[in-house]
């Protein structure tokens, strides 16, 4: 119990150093906290003695974050957001999903699949808001940008994330009737090597795909990509309009296939089903629109609606 006039002692001062942040000047945010100009500097100045750092330039005209200061306001930003909605949780005993939720998902199934899902969720419920980006790239379980994110195929063991199979996906080759016309259909892996590959560009290089070989293994196939790009929507419009062979999940290619857009091909070097995954930092606590989300996805998948 000792601690605990030092954790409150410990916050006033973070709420006073973000609001003379976000005012530029000691006096305007002393005037808006309803304190005086001098207990707000004795307060901040007591903080920057408890962290050993200082986090402010001061000068007679004007006031500056230093560089620890800026990701320091960061850091208090984010923690008081987190703490105003579990208080406001708690005092209101109400779970409705609310607040600002951040999601990261890969760029054609999130814009094509996962976008209307969640644009549904959001229009339930008002309070509550998405920040919603677009990426292919490995989760890198250092990153906190993120309340939850999407991603495709199996995961490197890390006490970091938290990770939830929703379904498992089929992979499939796919080409358009005009590319098909054009350079033919190829009826083997040899086949395929030679012909104009759309392959997605990450970290520098191309990524393989996934497919079956005569022994009945999953194996990669490096293919020499005739084109390379680092957008899953791009690629996919590369091949509709006639540029070259995808790899893609077929729940995402569904609606180009029916449409004629899109014809599968080689189903012989369909591989085994990957995973769809829900992924989520270990270290967060839950906030309910997170929660909802979540479950959400999970009761939606149980559906097989994006299978």
């Amino acid at each position: 119990m000792t601690n605990i006039p030092i954790v409150a002692d410990s916050i006033r001062s973070i709420i006073y150093f973000v609001a003379a942040a976000k005012a530029g000047s000691f006096t305007t945010a002393a005037d808006e906290l309803g304190i005086s100009k001098s207990a707000l500097g004795k307060s901040i100045a007591k903080l920057e003695l408890h962290l050993s750092t200082k986090l402010f330039h001061r000068t007679t005209r004007k006031l500056s974050l230093t560089t620890e200061g800026e990701a320091y306001l960061a850091s208090c930003e984010s923690a008081l957001t987190i703490l105003e909605t579990a208080e406001l949780s708690l005092k209101n005993k109400q779970q409705r999903p609310s607040g600002n939720v951040r999601i990261d998902v890969p760029s054609a199934f999130g814009r094509q699949v996962v976008m209307p899902l969640l644009l549904k969720m959001a229009a339930q419920y008002p309070e509550l808001k998405l920040t919603i980006t677009f990426n292919d790239k490995l989760i890198d379980p250092l990153d906190s940008g993120f309340d939850l994110a999407f991603r495709f195929g199996a995961l490197k063991d890390s006490g970091d994330l938290i990770a939830k199979q929703l379904n498992e996906q089929r992979l499939i080759l796919c080409a358009s009737p005009d590319y098909l016309a054009q350079y033919g259909l190829p009826v083997s892996l040899e086949e395929l090597n030679a012909h104009r590959c759309v392959m997605a560009w990450r970290g520098g290089r191309p990524l393989p795909w996934l497919v079956k070989s005569d022994s009945g293994d999953d194996v990669y196939c490096h293919a020499t990509p005739h084109h390379q790009i680092s957008d899953g929507d791009a690629m996919v419009d590369a091949c509709v309009a006639g540029a070259g062979i995808i790899q893609f999940p077929e729940s995402l290619l569904r609606p180009f296939i029916v449409a004629g857009e899109l014809v599968p091909i080689l189903p012989a070097l369909t591989p085994s089903l990957t995973g769809l995954n829900l992924i989520w930092p270990s270290n967060r606590h839950l906030m309910p629109g997170v929660r909802f989300i979540i479950d959400e996805f999970v009761r939606i998948s149980a559906e097989g609606k994006f299978a």
